[in-house]
């Protein structure tokens, strides 16, 4: 799984922006937001969600790593998949995002392209309880509650090994909460195992 990406930015249009990376370029779907503080020819430093479906690997990049948590997080959302999730993070910055779930605020979402009101409500039901909000503006809380760095880097993990978001997410949920000391290796070896009893 490709977990960042550092160089020079060679191109820059509007949703994506491509890397130079030891001579490789990398396109990388990212915000408009992103977009507007990255400069042709300065080097970046992204971190990076690998997206990997049948016929295509995809890389959304982010400049924090709430930012990133959330996208993940977003997707476990039934009918939210990376674009949407994506749109969401254009249109509301992390702390916007975090405090409209966390307060049932579905007309912020739905301000959003692409959310109506159902899939608004649904990802207030599901990730309400997911998220806090950031105890003063620029503060350095936790995106999500419980979510901590082992969570999120083995549900990246399972995603980069081609697992849907959803379901990886669930499995490691369900293996911390029998075990939330466990350490990374762990919790992902139990949620392969889960995930493989599934499949």
């Amino acid at each position: 799984m490709i977990a960042s990406v550092r160089g020079p930015v060679v191109d820059i249009a509007l949703d994506h922006v491509i890397i130079d990376c030891a001579g490789l370029g990398y396109r990388v779907l990212v915000t408009p937001a992103t977009v507007s503080s990255l400069r042709r020819g300065e080097e970046a430093t992204l971190l990076t969600s690998m997206i990997v479906r049948e016929d295509s690997m995809t890389l959304y990049g982010f400049t924090e790593p709430d930012a990133r948590s959330l996208f993940t997080l977003l997707q476990t959302v039934t009918g939210v998949g990376p674009r949407l999730a994506m749109a969401i993070l254009a249109v509301l910055e992390p702390a916007a995002l975090r405090r409209a779930l966390a307060e049932s605020d579905v007309k912020a979402l739905t301000t959003v392209p692409g959310v109506g009101k159902r899939v608004g409500e649904r990802l207030v039901v599901e990730l309400r309880d997911k998220v806090e909000v950031p105890a003063a503006p620029g503060g350095d809380a936790v995106a999500v509650i419980g979510g901590s760095a082992v969570r999120d880097q083995v549900a990246d993990a399972l995603v980069g090994l081609g697992f849907t978001a959803g379901p990886a997410d669930k499995a490691v949920a369900a293996v911390l909460a029998d075990a939330p000391d466990a350490d990374a290796s762990t919790v992902l070896r139990k949620s392969l195992a889960l995930l493989g009893k599934t499949a």
